[in-house]
């Protein structure tokens, strides 16, 4: 019997338009209602998760960050898995070095140091889970959209990353080439043991702490319910999602999913633009009943 839900959010519960349906909210009320616990697990940050949970009229806690922050639905932190200020400046360093930009995600927001190209990488994304939108249109929904985000600018990451009470909690670095320039240098960070390096496009790479995982996040919150992990749902589509696809009794992957991702799940569900987390999670409800 299934007694909690955790979904990952872009490309799985946010369809093309980057919002979260109607059925799929329904589906999770529901889900809620009838006793089980839903839990977003997102590379997200709180403030890019919560406008969009709110405008779906529900409210969840939050694996956030791929891990590196865990949010109760209050949004007070219940875990939190930095980086080291040491690691985060060598890291900045090394992107640098490939020419490669980058983001940094922190105690205080996400940070950019160039806003043309946070706009540019945002209507990639846009065009990728809407292939029928015009780059130029994306550029303009991308800049809109980023007024409504809670993003700062900075001249200088490293100063950034000096303040006191400034926690890193995840580095995003960028290529339109993707895993050509990407995997050499997946491969380079991740020879560091207290680092996991994820992604959750073939055109980024996520860095963070080895402990910051949606796997260890999931199975921490689970065992603070004290609810059998074999009564765990996850569901998601790409790399950052397969520590909690495999800690998971049930895993779903959704049909727009990575090759891997799809090959280790137990079941596939309809893709997000589908309504596939609210179908998954109408079938795992009706299969609670039958037992």
């Amino acid at each position: 019997m299934i007694q909690i839900i955790a979904s990952d959010m872009d490309g799985t519960l946010l369809n093309d338009k980057m919002v979260i349906s109607k059925r799929n909210a329904d589906a999770i009320k529901e889900a809620q209602k009838n006793g089980v616990h839903f839990i977003v697990s997102s590379g997200r940050g709180y403030n890019e998760i919560k406008p969009l949970i709110e405008a779906a009229d529900f409210n969840s806690p939050m694996i956030t960050l791929n891990g590196a922050e865990v949010l109760d639905e209050n949004g007070k932190v219940l875990s939190s898995s930095p980086l080291p200020k040491i690691t985060a400046k060598k890291i900045i360093r090394l992107l640098r070095k490939k020419g490669l930009y980058a983001e940094v995600i922190t105690s205080k927001g996400i940070y950019s140091d160039n806003k043309a190209k946070r706009i540019e990488n945002f209507a990639e994304l846009l065009t990728r889970v809407s292939p029928d939108t015009p780059y130029k249109l994306a550029v303009i929904m991308a800049s809109n959209r980023l007024e409504l985000m809670n993003i700062n600018y900075t001249d200088d990451y490293m100063e950034l990353i000096d303040e006191k009470h400034t926690k890193v909690f995840k580095i995003v670095a960028f290529s339109s080439e993707g895993k050509k320039v990407l995997d050499p240098i997946r491969d380079e960070i991740s020879q560091n043991s207290e680092l996991v390096v994820t992604s959750s496009s073939e055109s980024n790479i996520e860095i963070n702490h080895v402990n910051a995982q949606k796997g260890i996040a999931l199975q921490a919150y689970a065992d603070y319910l004290n609810i059998p992990m074999d009564n765990v749902m996850a569901i998601g589509d790409n790399n950052n999602d397969v520590s909690m696809l495999k800690v998971a009794g049930m895993s779903y992957a959704m049909e727009n999913g990575s090759n891997e991702v799809k090959m280790l799940a137990k079941r596939i569900a309809d893709t997000n633009t589908s309504d596939g987390v609210g179908k998954a999670i109408e079938e795992v409800l009706r299969e609670n009943q039958e037992h």
